[in-house]
């Protein structure tokens, strides 16, 4: 960690978690990434529960940061990079409001460098950008089984197929 540094949150709903977290935990400055749920309504949720898409709540991130070494448009940039902003609660195969892309500010800096981004983004694409901004809602971590899913699930089906080519585009592999 940076001198004199105050680590900052980013919490992120680009999909599946399992992709989110492979991606920013090989970021430089990210400190750490918990998978969870955030933007509904259900108290404490478990997986089961939100993969009804009736919690309200999305599949997230929180991202922990140190600014001083990566910068929150950084973040931004990866996460819009890392997934399809353009499609209404969806990511490839993975269907429901659980998926939907979203961007739970916890500042006011944070949510107009989020507009920024998003109409930056629209613009460079071309097409509308259906990512919501959100202020920061009650943040629940995830069953531990999904941590670092990737790291520990290298060979499974969802993993060859969905998180090693995203990594791969990214150029994180």
């Amino acid at each position: 960690m940076a001198e004199n540094s105050i680590i900052q949150t980013a919490t992120l709903g680009g999909g599946c978690f399992w992709c989110m977290e492979a991606v920013f935990r090989r970021i430089d400055g990210v400190q750490s990434v918990q998978s969870g749920y955030c933007g509904g309504s259900v108290v404490n949720p478990s997986y089961e529960d939100v993969c009804t898409g009736q919690t309200g709540h999305a599949e997230v991130v929180q991202v922990n940061y140190d600014p001083l070494i990566v910068s929150y448009d950084r973040i931004l940039e990866t996460f819009f990079r890392a997934h399809d902003p353009t499609t209404v609660d969806r990511q490839g195969a993975d269907v429901g409001p659980q998926y939907r892309s979203v961007v739970f500010y916890h500042s006011e800096e944070q949510k107009h460098i989020a507009e920024r981004m998003v109409a930056a983004v629209q613009e460079m694409l071309g097409t509308t950008v259906v990512t919501r901004i959100e202020p920061a809602a009650d943040f629940y971590a995830a069953e531990a089984y999904h941590e670092r899913y990737f790291d520990r699930n290298p060979g499974a089906g969802y993993c060859r197929v969905v998180i090693q080519p995203k990594l791969q585009k990214l150029g994180m592999l």
